[in-house]
């Protein structure tokens, strides 16, 4: 890596319409699961103007029967997550109202082609719910061991949210961006050269004295959030740089689920496999890999084998075995790569079963409805409190110190 370099990520905010999307879709993945840890969910969120689409695939006892009948409730079950989802984060505008938004319920029974694949017989073990390549990263940069610049992003955004909620700052509307450029010297944060920050605002706070208290917040709110000696004089700070921002969310712009698996991630600080988190029950890897790489690579650097790491695992459709194991320390570490990538395979069959989609899922014990919670200010760099972010343990330390050795 270049020793001193700029670097940039963004964040948006719960209300962004994108995300929007995202949340329902993760709380539909909360609700089946609720009923049935073995749930399949692959479900998919459309927002626009006054109207949530959701369509894809499912299968799970009490939910849906093979021929695409729901059972008793569970629609109007499904119509109450959804406005609930929107009431929650705090759209009651005329383009965008959870009580009176258009609701269309397209979900139907789950291929039984994918099923044969997906699914554990007499002879095979339960196989991946798709083909797909997915990372894992870490880093010395935050606390959380994350990418500072969306570090960051994501707690400006984070803070500006729950002020909006509490009253603290009643002229914020739901939808917000955020962009933090650092600079890094000797391939640590250094300064914070420019900070964007685009928020949605009640009627009158483009202009005078309004746009100066909302700008003076947002200055307040950055200058809490990112250290200070991170700030400078020459530090130079965007705010609201097109002017009016009083129509958002989906009223302003059409959201999709997955759309934002950047801001999901890392920031572009690692790479990423392309396929979606949000919607996909955890059978699916591209979730539920890309939790657990991200669970050996914080805890490689927790361990101080690497000040960064990254992890790739490939898998086949219908196939249980990963295909491949790649550990990148990018020149960090304090063993061999090769070495590292034998460590890690044996402490996850010894601590989680192997990589396998149940081993996984069982040993990171993810059939459970903690997913609403994801799909807003990242799915990694969190706190694992009770049942939530178990990905976010560094549990591993000890295990991985000794299989390195």
């Amino acid at each position: 890596m270049r020793a001193d370099y700029l670097f940039t990520s963004e964040s948006v905010s719960e209300g962004h319409p994108d995300k929007v999307s995202d949340q329902i879709s993760d709380a539909i993945v909360d609700l089946f699961l609720s009923k049935d840890p073995q749930a399949r969910v692959a479900c998919e969120t459309l927002t626009t103007t006054q109207k949530v689409v959701i369509a894809g695939e499912i299968r799970g006892e009490g939910i849906m029967d093979t021929e695409g009948n729901w059972a008793p409730g569970v629609e109007q079950e499904i119509e109450d997550t959804v406005r609930g989802v929107v009431r929650d984060i705090g759209y009651e505008q005329d383009g965008f109202h959870w009580k009176t938004l258009d609701f269309q319920n397209n979900l139907h029974p789950q291929s039984a082609h994918i099923a044969q694949g997906v699914d554990a017989g007499e002879s095979k073990d339960e196989g991946a719910g798709d083909q797909g390549i997915m990372f894992g990263f870490a880093c010395d940069e935050t606390p959380d061991l994350m990418p500072a610049t969306l570090y960051y992003s994501h707690k400006i955004l984070e803070r500006m949210a729950a002020d909006r909620h509490s009253g603290k700052a009643p002229f914020l509307e739901p939808d917000t961006k955020s962009q933090v450029t650092l600079r890094f010297r000797d391939g640590k944060p250094a300064a914070a050269t420019a900070i964007v920050v685009s928020t949605q605002h009640a009627p009158g706070y483009d202009e005078g004295a309004k746009e100066a208290e909302l700008h003076n917040y947002v200055k307040g709110v950055i200058a809490d959030v990112i250290p200070r000696e991170l700030l400078t004089n020459e530090t130079v700070y965007h705010i609201n740089p097109t002017g009016s921002f009083e129509i958002g969310g989906p009223d302003g712009d059409a959201g999709l689920t997955g759309r934002k698996i950047i801001v999901d991630t890392y920031g572009g600080a690692a790479p990423h496999g392309g396929g979606a988190f949000s919607g996909k029950d955890p059978t699916k890897v591209d979730r539920s890999a890309a939790y657990v790489t991200r669970y050996l690579a914080k805890n490689v650097v927790a361990a101080g084998l690497a000040r960064r790491c990254t992890i790739q695992i490939a898998y086949a459709i219908g196939v249980s075995q990963p295909l491949s194991l790649y550990v990148d320390t990018h020149g960090t570490g304090t063993v061999a790569d090769e070495k590292l990538e034998a460590a890690i395979a044996k402490v996850a069959a010894d601590r989680l079963g192997g990589l396998t989609p149940r081993g996984i899922r069982e040993g990171l014990s993810l059939n459970k409805p903690i997913y609403r919670k994801t799909a807003a200010y990242g799915h990694f760099g969190r706190t694992a409190s009770g049942d939530d972010f178990p990905w976010e343990k560094t549990d591993l330390v000890d295990a991985l110190k000794a299989a390195a050795a």
